[in-house]
């Protein structure tokens, strides 16, 4: 890959990903072309997205931009998207596929994941996309479609050339084990809420055990969450701000969004910070620069409180599977 972000090598294909890459989630979309285009500029060469966040198209618009102007390769880059709820029955998880492929105007994904480990009831495009999760009466309806008979549309993605690498999000340990009882190509990824108020060591553990690359989103707590209005967001103090956190960051002349990143890709876990404003693009980026200490590691582990933010079950309590 031609950038300087350090790599992390998948297990399954050996394939690299950037250790610090861009979120989408959250980026309005008459912004989002122009935000990818920047990025890549910037030096960004790994992208974070989904159909939910209803902005693939204007995604695909920036990145076109970008390589028509020469600016970076396709196979430079590493493009991440994700199945959506309501498309989990066997034959649907294809024909999304390429509706996503067509949005972002390219040939394939560099990895592709199963966004919930949760089935809706599915949803016509062309009635509603992204559909989100309530129907046009505000409620959830949940379909009969087995993980393990989506895992299997899933798996034959890679052969198909619709995404080189295929894995998993928001899945809890119990679930994670149970899929790799059936899985005959093992998740390369498992996306997960993880900041040092939710260090999740243990499904750590059991990712290095299945040799599955973590990639965290939310890293920096409550600061993804207040925007949104989320409540559970106001229920703990920002990590932006918190004195362990400030006192490493002054002591390494970062900024304690640097020292949170860090944090995480200083022990191989990927990152997707999400920002519009390129002064924080270059400064996310020299997050690797930074080598905290392993008391600044413990120091910041030992915050942890097992607080989830973005937990389903404030929708319908049949969604806390993962909880």
């Amino acid at each position: 890959m031609s950038t300087k972000t350090p790599t992390v090598k998948f297990t399954t294909t050996q394939d690299e990903i950037p250790v610090v890459g861009m979120g989408l989630w959250k980026v309005p979309n008459d912004v989002c072309a122009d935000t990818v285009y920047e990025a890549i500029k910037a030096g960004f060469r790994m992208f974070d997205s989904a159909s939910d966040y209803g902005n693939e198209h204007e995604s695909g618009k920036g990145l076109k931009r970008a390589l028509d102007e020469g600016l970076v390769k396709r196979e430079e880059l590493f493009i991440v998207s994700k199945l959506w709820n309501t498309y989990k029955q066997p034959e649907q998880v294809e024909i999304q596929i390429r509706r996503q492929l067509q949005d972002w105007q390219t040939d394939y994904f560099d990895l592709y994941l199963i966004h919930f480990p949760i089935a809706l009831k599915y949803v016509d495009p062309a009635v509603s996309y992204p559909p989100g999760w309530f129907n046009a009466e505000g409620k959830i309806e949940l379909d009969r479609a087995p993980l393990h008979k989506t895992w299997a549309a899933m798996e034959k993605l890679p052969s198909l050339k619709l995404a080189k690498n295929i894995g998993v999000c928001n899945f809890g340990g119990q679930l994670l084990a149970d899929l790799m009882t059936y899985a005959e190509i093992p998740p390369a990824v498992c996306q997960v809420e993880m900041h040092p108020y939710n260090v999740q060591q243990d499904l750590i553990d059991l990712c290095e055990a299945f040799g599955i690359k973590m990639m965290a989103f939310s890293t920096f707590g409550p600061a993804s969450w207040l925007e949104l209005g989320v409540p559970s967001a106001t229920q703990v103090d920002s990590l932006l701000t918190h004195p362990v956190v400030t006192k490493i960051a002054e002591r390494h002349n970062a900024t304690t969004g640097q020292v949170l990143l860090r944090w995480c890709t200083q022990r191989n876990i990927i990152v997707i910070p999400k920002t519009i404003k390129p002064e924080r693009m270059v400064e996310n980026l020299k997050s690797p620069d930074v080598e905290l200490t392993k008391d600044d590691i413990e120091a910041i582990s030992g915050l942890d409180k097992g607080f989830r933010m973005g937990n389903t079950k404030v929708f319908d309590p049949r969604l806390a599977i993962y909880a």
